[in-house]
């Protein structure tokens, strides 16, 4: 093995033990900063050339997840996920409609808006219900954590790993929802039957609700918002008809939220989270960079994911492991080149599908989980892992048998 590939692999090792554990021995690391620091590594370290490592980088990812950004931060401000979590709730009349509502109601928005950013805005309203109505928050952020990653599996922009693994295979934003779309739907009903299962004292109760009305701003207020969000969906449908790449019609969305919102501008850019491009940024460089060693290229040609019933059931496996060790965007990236070879639409999916699903096995194994975690403890409601632990890992299993039977009476 040549020196420059025991630095590789060394430095990869250690970019993905930062990600595992966060923090190293006597160094303040988080995930962010362990990619960003291997990535500087791998050029310091002559691995690869400074416009080698640039090259990596996989900038319509980038552009998607900005342009998303910025419209949810545009949306959020002009209180848009206020009033649909406001709608979800008005109309509950048992404890069990309420669920129903609130799992719809998150596993939707998360489809079209990034799950992170939906938990992140639903979670302190809906705590702030369930204590005005008398009930406990902690089934029904449960059932969002989950609502909110099965929601998010059925379209490129319901999640980030699915933005890199949508534009990673190139398929179309209608054929990646078509595909999808029954698993998500099938896995909403089963969060919906499992929390009914596992709260029999809560979700069978009958008892009428009284939810107290708040005051939120009204639809017209938002409606130059809306309006530019109701375009850039249409244009994820049809834009390539017209030469749109799904990128490119999410940061024009983006400048025209920009240029016609009610907002400030300065405010929207505020809120993109810019730490979190970087690090997607960072672990191109990191990934592409070990690649580039070779030692990648007897899993590249080992036929790992063969395009069949064993391929995928492999996938599903390998995903429910690698997720909860190091959540499913580092392991959708580092998936990337190892599926890239396969040239299979069924072993994309699959991936997109069971990656997303993972993320419920355990409170660690997804962004948006351990958003909505911090949030309701800084609201003074604490979510333990044994909490979390039987309904996320039920769903998970159930999920992942059905994505992979669905998928597999598609091909």
């Amino acid at each position: 093995m040549a020196t420059s590939q025991l630095i590789g692999l060394g430095i990869f090792v250690v970019t993905y033990l930062g990600i595992l554990f966060t923090r190293l021995p006597g160094v303040n690391v988080d995930r962010p900063s362990a990619a960003f620091s291997g990535a500087i590594a791998m050029v310091l370290f002559g691995v690869v050339r400074t416009d080698q490592a640039l090259s990596f980088i996989d900038f319509n990812t980038l552009f998607l997840l900005l342009g998303m950004m910025i419209l949810i931060a545009a949306l959020q401000l002009d209180g848009f996920f206020t009033w649909i979590a406001r709608q979800a709730t008005r109309f509950a009349k048992t404890r069990f409609q309420l669920l129903t509502l609130l799992v719809f109601a998150t596993g939707i928005c998360s489809a079209f808006l990034v799950n992170d950013a939906v938990v992140l805005m639903f979670t302190p309203v809906l705590i702030t219900l369930c204590r005005t109505a008398g009930l406990p928050p902690i089934p029904y952020l449960i059932a969002e954590i989950l609502a909110s990653n099965v929601g998010s599996l059925m379209t490129m922009t319901g999640n980030p790993q699915n933005m890199l693994i949508g534009m990673a295979s190139g398929m179309s934003y209608t054929q990646f929802l078509l595909h999808l779309l029954p698993i998500a739907f099938l896995g909403m009903f089963c969060i919906l039957w499992l929390m009914r299962l596992l709260y029999p004292t809560q979700f069978r109760n009958k008892d009428r609700l009284s939810i107290p009305e708040t005051a939120v701003k009204r639809l017209s207020e938002m409606w130059r918002s809306l309006f530019v969000f109701a375009l850039v969906v249409a244009g994820f449908f049809f834009g390539k008809i017209l030469g749109f790449s799904i990128p490119l019609v999410a940061l024009g969305g983006a400048a025209l939220i920009l240029l016609l919102g009610k907002t400030k501008p300065s405010q929207v850019i505020q809120k993109v989270d810019w730490v979190l491009l970087l690090f997607f940024g960072a672990l191109f460089v990191v990934v592409g960079s070990f690649e580039q060693t070779g030692l990648l290229q007897p899993l590249l040609g080992a036929d790992l994911f063969p395009d069949s019933m064993q391929g995928l059931a492999s996938l599903h496996i390998v995903s429910l492991g690698l997720s909860q060790f190091v959540s499913n965007v580092p392991y959708a990236v580092l998936m990337l080149p190892i599926l890239k070879g396969a040239q299979s639409d069924l072993l994309w999916l699959g991936l997109a599908s069971a990656s997303t699903i993972a993320g419920n096995a355990t409170i660690l194994g997804a962004m948006s989980n351990l958003i909505v975690v911090e949030s309701a403890a800084s609201m003074g409601v604490p979510i333990r892992f044994r909490d979390f632990l039987v309904p996320g890992l039920l769903t998970t299993l159930i999920c992942l048998f059905i994505s992979f039977f669905i998928l597999w009476i598609q091909f």
